[in-house]
């Protein structure tokens, strides 16, 4: 359902992106994880119809992200960037019938449930912690009926209780809906604890890539932290 070949992509004389190829099928959460700089934004960004590659090509629910006929097919795809600012003077409940009405849907009492905010959902957006205004956008792109989720740290800023939360419904998401996501974090050790695959990126490179506890197991390692570690060492 997601899938990319060969992406190459250069910001003047930064290669960000080198001969990156992944893959995500129906009802897998992957993960794409290196730490800042390594290409994982880039990625996300093509994956979603923003960047154009210099080179190679990227598919979502089978249509190029470079194509005219993409348009027709990004109601279906939900792209959470890794910094994301709603709107201050919007309440947090306005906020969702913003999103939902881009993409058609009504499901604001679920997401205002999803979010955790209580009634706090009425109060304006300026008066949220970073956590709060995280969480408030993860619950509305999580509930506008997206087949393809692209989500770039989705729990930056989130206190771990409800960080916890978020990697639940995903995963579930991922499962019930049988839905495509890309799961982009530096957080190895959260990584690990929901995606099915991941992807070691460093440098623009995928470095490797496999079920966490089978790459634990290729680097004698005892977690994906250390197992990239190693990766990227030799």
């Amino acid at each position: 359902m997601i899938r990319a070949v060969q992406l190459a992509k250069r910001f003047g004389k930064i290669e960000a992106l080198k001969n990156v190829t992944l893959e995500v099928n129906q009802g897998e959460v992957v993960g794409l994880i290196g730490p800042n700089g390594a290409g994982k934004t880039t990625t996300l960004r093509i994956l979603a119809g923003l960047l154009r590659p210099d080179a190679g090509y990227a598919e979502v629910l089978g249509v190029r992200t470079t194509s005219p006929e993409f348009k027709k097919v990004k109601r279906w795809v939900a792209y959470l960037p890794e910094e994301v600012m709603p709107y201050d003077n919007l309440t947090g409940r306005a906020f969702i019938e913003f999103v939902h009405g881009l993409y058609g849907v009504d499901n604001v009492k679920e997401a205002a449930e999803i979010s955790g905010l209580g009634p706090r959902i009425d109060d304006k957006i300026k008066t949220y912690s970073k956590g709060m205004r995280r969480r408030l956008v993860v619950a509305s792109l999580l509930t506008v009926g997206a087949k393809a989720l692209l989500l770039d740290e989705p729990t930056s800023g989130v206190d771990v209780i409800h960080a916890v939360e978020i990697r639940r419904l995903v995963r579930e998401y991922a499962v019930s809906r049988k839905a495509a996501v890309v799961y982009s974090s530096h957080n190895m050790l959260e990584v690990e604890s929901i995606c099915d695959r991941v992807y070691f990126i460093n440098n623009g490179v995928v470095v490797d890539s496999g079920v966490p506890r089978d790459l634990a197991a290729k680097y004698s390692a005892a977690n994906l932290e250390e197992a990239f570690v190693r990766a990227i060492s030799i």
